[in-house]
C-alpha cells in the first residue's frame, strides 16, 4: 500500500468522480482506477461500485477513507515539521464557535509575539476535535465543553454567553416588550436544534434540563451545526435556537433577529483548550495555551 495509492481514493471518495480526482492530482484517470483496483486487491474487499452516472462508496471504502485522510494528514505533518528550518508548525483542532469567533481574533496577536510559529486550522465539533488529539492528528484543540478523557490536559480560558434567539416579528417584539422568558418562548416555538457533539448543545441541554423541558417536548423543525445558517434560518422565521451570544451578536447588530437571555447560571459556558497530556509541556503549545488564558484574563471579550 503507498500513499499515491491512498492520494488516490481519497481524492475519488471527496470529489465523488473518477475525472475529478485525476485532475485534482494531475495525473490520469487510468492512473486513479489502476491506484484503487490495487487498493481493493491487497485489502480483498470491492471499495468503490462505479457505474456509468455515479459512483457508491462500500461500507469497507468508508472505513478506509476516514484512515486515509487521517494518514495522509500525519504524513503531511511529519514532513513539515522534519522540514521546517527553525519554523513551528501547530495543528489545531477548534470546534465551531472559537474557530470562527475566538482565532480570528487571538491568532494575529499570538503571531506578532511568535513570528516562527504557523498554525494548520482543522474544524469539528467538539468531540471530533479531543477525538483528533487522541488520534495524533491535532497538537492542541479549542473546544465548547470539558473532556473526561485522562489522556488529555483540558483547561478553561474564556466565557461564552448563549441566548434565545428569534426572528423579528410583531409576536417576538411583542414577547420581548412583555418581559417574556426564554422558558415561556421556546415551549410555544419551533426550535432548531444543534447536532450531538457541540458544545453549544450541549449547553442547550443543560438549560432545557434546568428548565424542565425534555425534547420531545420542543417542536424541533431542524437540527443544524452551522451557527451562520442557524441564524440564517431563524432569521427566516423558521424558528428559534439557543447559540453563542459572539455567533449572534453581527445579527443583533444589524437587527435581523431578537435575543432574550437565558435564567442565571444557564446562560454562560466556559470555552476550553486541551492537548494531549504527554504535549502539555512541550514549548509552542504550553506557550500558546498560556496566552489564550492570559489574554482572556480579564473576562469575556465579545
Amino acid at each position: 500500500m503507498e500513499f499515491k495509492q491512498l492520494e488516490s481514493f481519497a481524492a475519488v471518495v471527496r470529489l465523488n468522480s473518477f475525472t475529478k480526482a485525476a485532475e485534482s492530482l494531475y495525473i490520469s484517470q487510468p492512473t486513479i482506477s489502476t491506484h484503487i483496483r490495487a487498493l481493493e486487491e491487497e485489502l480483498g474487499t470491492r471499495l468503490i461500485m462505479r457505474t456509468t452516472k455515479n459512483i457508491e462508496v462500500t461500507t469497507e471504502g468508508m472505513k478506509l477513507y476516514d484512515y486515509s485522510v487521517n494518514i495522509l494528514e500525519l504524513r503531511d505533518r511529519m514532513v513539515n515539521e522534519c522540514s521546517s528550518a527553525g519554523r513551528q508548525i501547530i495543528h489545531l483542532g477548534a470546534s465551531t464557535i472559537p474557530s470562527a469567533y475566538i482565532l480570528p481574533e487571538v491568532l494575529p496577536r499570538f503571531g506578532k509575539l511568535n513570528p516562527n510559529a504557523f498554525f494548520v486550522i482543522h474544524q469539528s465539533d467538539s468531540k471530533g476535535v479531543v477525538d483528533g488529539l487522541g488520534d495524533g492528528i491535532y497538537d492542541v484543540g479549542l473546544i465548547g465543553m470539558p473532556s473526561e478523557k485522562e489522556s488529555v490536559v483540558c483547561m478553561p480560558f474564556c466565557k461564552d454567553r448563549m441566548v434565545l434567539i428569534t426572528p423579528v416579528t410583531e409576536e417576538y417584539l411583542n414577547l420581548q416588550a412583555a418581559g417574556a422568558s426564554a422558558v415561556e418562548i421556546l415551549r410555544q416555538s419551533p426550535v432548531i436544534l444543534r447536532e450531538k457533539g457541540s458544545g453549544t448543545k450541549k449547553s442547550a441541554d443543560f438549560f432545557l434540563e434546568q428548565a424542565g423541558i425534555a425534547d420531545e417536548q420542543l417542536q424541533v423543525t431542524a437540527r443544524v451545526n452551522d451557527p451562520e445558517a442557524i441564524k440564517n434560518l431563524v432569521a427566516g422565521g423558521l424558528g428559534v435556537s439557543i447559540i453563542s451570544k459572539r455567533a449572534a451578536n453581527n445579527f443583533l447588530r444589524e437587527k435581523r433577529i431578537l435575543a432574550f437571555e437565558l435564567p442565571h447560571r444557564a446562560d454562560t459556558r466556559d470555552l476550553y483548550v486541551t492537548c494531549r497530556r504527554d504535549q502539555a509541556d512541550r514549548g509552542i503549545v504550553k506557550e500558546f495555551m498560556e496566552f489564550l488564558t492570559r489574554y482572556y484574563a480579564n473576562g469575556p471579550k465579545e
